[in-house]
C-alpha cells in the first residue's frame, strides 16, 4: 500500500454529504461524455451501502492532485473545471463518517490519517493506494459505506438528468424546461446553480459566456442572476416552436394584472413574445391608457374577431411599426385603426332615406355656403354617412370628412343646425385650404366657432331659424 497526501488545508465547512455525493456524480457524468461510453449507474447494495459507477477510463491515483483539468477546461459541455472537487468531497466524507472505497483497473483507493512525509508530528488526510482488486474491470467505482438515501436524493436533485423537467425547446444557448414545481432551476451544462421563485421555465445553458464561467466557483451554488440572465435571453430570444411561444404569449397577457413573470420583464423578451403572439393570434395590442381613451375601437376590434391584449407603454414605443416573425405588420393600435380605415365604407343615406327634421337641416346647406360667398367650386356634392372614418387624433370617429370632391357628414350631426353647420364649414375649410388638422384642440373651438356664426348671421331670418331654435 501506498500513502497519498491530500495536501487539504482549507476544508468547505459548509458542504454537506450531499455536496460531496454531487461531485462524484458530476466526475461520473463527466467521464461519460468524455469517453463516450454507458450511463452511469447509482445502486443501493444493503443498508446505507451506495455504488456510483463509471464506464470510462478508471481513476488514477494521479487524478488526485490539485491542478485544472485542461481536459475539462476546454470542452464546452462538461460540468466540472477545477480538478479540485473530487479532493473537497473526499474531504468532506471523512468528515461526516462516510467511508470510501474507489475502485478501477489502476488502484483501489481508501481514506485515512497519516502523519506528512518528514513531518510526523503533522497529521493529515491521506489516500491509501492499493493494487486493483479488479486489473480488468471498466470505469470507476465509489462505493460509499454509511450514506441515508436521503443523501443520494439530494445530491441528484442537483442534476438535470435526474429531473423530471421536461425539455420545451433546445437551443444553440441551451434548453427551455417545463418547471416541475413553482420554482424554476437553473442549471449549467446539466448541474443546478441557483432557483428562481418567478421564472415563467427553468433552463439548462449549454453555451457560457464569460460572465457565467467566471460566477461558477468551486461550491457551484449561489450563481446570482446577473451571471445568467444575459444567457437566459439569448435562448428565449432563439424560441420559436409553438408550445414556448404559447406559454410567452399566455405570460405577456397577464401584463395588466401583474401576474407575468421576471423574465416578460426584460424589454427584448417582451418584443419577442409581442411578435410571437402577432403571429399565432389575431390580437390588437393596447397599452392601459388607450384603453381608458378608445372604446369605441376596442368594440370595433371585438366585433371584428380580435382579442385585447394590454402592453405596456415601453413595449408599444418599441413594436410600433414593426412586423412580426411572418412578415405581417404588428397590429397595435395606431395599425388597427390604419386598417380599419383602409378598409372603410361609408354607408351613404339618401334624402328619401332621412327623417324630417334631417331633411330640414340636411337642405340649409346652400344657406350656409351663401354665407362664405357660395359653394366652392372644388365641392361637387355633400353627402351623408351612416358611419365615418376615425379622427387621425383622439381615434374617435370623426363629424365630418373631406375626400378631395365631396363633403360628407355623418348622420348624426343632422340632429342638429348648429352642429351640422360646424361640421359643413369645417370641412369646407379643408376643401378650401387643402390643409390638414393641425390642432384637436383648436379645429374643435374652429369648428364651434364657424356653427356660432352661421347662426348669428341667419338670426335675421325669423322664420328660418325658428325650425331649430327658440328666440
Amino acid at each position: 500500500m501506498k500513502t497519498f497526501d491530500l495536501n487539504i488545508e482549507e476544508i468547505l465547512e459548509n458542504w454537506e454529504i450531499h455536496h460531496a455525493l454531487r461531485e462524484v456524480i458530476a466526475n461520473a457524468l463527466d467521464e461519460r461524455i468524455l469517453s463516450n461510453t454507458q450511463d452511469i449507474k447509482i445502486e443501493k447494495e444493503g443498508d446505507k451501502i451506495w455504488h456510483i459507477q463509471d464506464f470510462g477510463r478508471g481513476l488514477k491515483y494521479e487524478h488526485l492532485t490539485q491542478n485544472e483539468n485542461i481536459e475539462k477546461l476546454n470542452h464546452p459541455h462538461l460540468i466540472g473545471k477545477f480538478g479540485v472537487g473530487l479532493k473537497d468531497a473526499l474531504a468532506t466524507f471523512f468528515r461526516h463518517k462516510v467511508d470510501v472505497i474507489i475502485k478501477s483497473k489502476f488502484c483501489d483507493i481508501s481514506l485515512g490519517m497519516s502523519p506528512k512525509t518528514n513531518f510526523n508530528d503533522v497529521i493529515t488526510l491521506h489516500a491509501y493506494v492499493k493494487e486493483p482488486s479488479n486489473p480488468l474491470m471498466s470505469g470507476t467505482t465509489f462505493i460509499l459505506n454509511n450514506c441515508d438515501d436521503r443523501y443520494i436524493e439530494q445530491a441528484k436533485s442537483f442534476f438535470l438528468k435526474f429531473s423530471p423537467e421536461k425539455e420545451l425547446e433546445n437551443t444553440k444557448y441551451g434548453t427551455v424546461l417545463q418547471k416541475d414545481n413553482k420554482e424554476a432551476n437553473i442549471y449549467v451544462n446539466g448541474v443546478k446553480v441557483a432557483t428562481e421563485e418567478n421564472f415563467l421555465f427553468s433552463y439548462n445553458i449549454t453555451s457560457l459566456n464569460k460572465k457565467i464561467k467566471n460566477a461558477l466557483n468551486r461550491e457551484r451554488n449561489n450563481v446570482g442572476r446577473s451571471a445568467y440572465s444575459e444567457r437566459i435571453k439569448s435562448i428565449l430570444l432563439e424560441c420559436k416552436e409553438k408550445e414556448v411561444a404559447q406559454m410567452l404569449v399566455d405570460d405577456l397577457q397577464e401584463f395588466e394584472t401583474g401576474n407575468s413573470h421576471d423574465e416578460l420583464n426584460w424589454t427584448d423578451v417582451s418584443i419577442h413574445a409581442t411578435k410571437l403572439l402577432n403571429s399565432y393570434k389575431k390580437v390588437v395590442l393596447f397599452t392601459p391608457q388607450e384603453l381608458q381613451n378608445t372604446n369605441n375601437f376596442i368594440d370595433r376590434a371585438k366585433n371584428d374577431g380580435y382579442e385585447i391584449v394590454t402592453i405596456s407603454e415601453k413595449i408599444k414605443d418599441k413594436i410600433s411599426g414593426q412586423d412580426d416573425y411572418d412578415n405581417n405588420p404588428i397590429v397595435d393600435l395606431n395599425e388597427y385603426v390604419k386598417e380599419w380605415s383602409n378598409s372603410f365604407e361609408f354607408k351613404f343615406i339618401k334624402k328619401s332615406q332621412l327623417t324630417h327634421k334631417e331633411l330640414e337641416i340636411y337642405e340649409t346647406a346652400n344657406e350656409i355656403f351663401n354665407l362664405i360667398g357660395g359653394k366652392p367650386s372644388v365641392v361637387k356634392e355633400v353627402k351623408i354617412s351612416e358611419t365615418m372614418r376615425p379622427n387621425n387624433y383622439t381615434l374617435s370617429d370623426t363629424a365630418g370628412f373631406w375626400d378631395g370632391s365631396e363633403i360628407i357628414i355623418r348622420r348624426s350631426e343632422l340632429q342638429s343646425f348648429e352642429k351640422f353647420a360646424s361640421t359643413l364649414l369645417h370641412e369646407t375649410a379643408h376643401a378650401i385650404s387643402g390643409a390638414s388638422d393641425v390642432s384637436i384642440n383648436f379645429e374643435n373651438a374652429l369648428t364651434d366657432l364657424l356653427g356660432k356664426i352661421a347662426v348669428n348671421k341667419l338670426k335675421s331670418d325669423k322664420g328660418f331659424l325658428n325650425k331649430f331654435f327658440k328666440f
